[in-house]
Parts: C-alpha cells; sequence; structure tokens
C-alpha cells in the first residue's frame, strides 16, 4: 500500500483477479508472470509467485477482494468500482 491507496502491482493484480474470479493464487502468479518480462534472474518466477500471495492478501485487507473458496479470490464490488471491471455475476 501506498498511504492507504492501492498500488500498480496492486491494480494490476486486481485487475487480474476481476478478469478471471475466482482464481486461484497459483494462477494469479502464472498471469502476473506472462504480463512481465522474462528474467535472467533464476529466482524471479518465485518472486513473482510470492509476490501473488501477498497482493492478494493486501487486497483482501482493504476489502477490495474476498475469498471465493479457499485459495481462489473474488473482487468485491468496491474493487470492482476502483478498477472499473464488470464482474461477470453482477
Amino acid at each position: 500500500m501506498s498511504d492507504g491507496h492501492p498500488t500498480a502491482a496492486q491494480k494490476e493484480a486486481l485487475r487480474i483477479i476481476c478478469d478471471h474470479e475466482p482464481i486461484p493464487t497459483d494462477r494469479l502468479a502464472g498471469e502476473l508472470l506472462a504480463a512481465r518480462p522474462g528474467s535472467t534472474n533464476p529466482r524471479y518466477s518465485l518472486a513473482i509467485t510470492r509476490m501473488a500471495g501477498t497482493l492478494a492478501w493486501r487486497l483482501q485487507a482493504q476489502g477490495f477482494v474476498a475469498e471465493a473458496e479457499f485459495d481462489r479470490w473474488k473482487t468485491t464490488p468496491d474493487g470492482r468500482a476502483l478498477i472499473a471491471c464488470s464482474s461477470r455475476d453482477s
């Protein structure tokens, strides 16, 4: 978070969650990896995978996503409003 506001990375994760909900954390990680250029650092994909879980947790703490079921995320009305995303089940 940046002064209580979602960061660019959090908004990117929120957009991915909205587009693919309910989405498991490992798929969120894969989508985040696919959206970035590759790296020669052997720990890069591990770091992005770990970041996906942290992003989802922070978005949940802010009330922008909720667990649809264990380890599957969906956007809340506040989350959809933040990024102007229309949910499939709205």
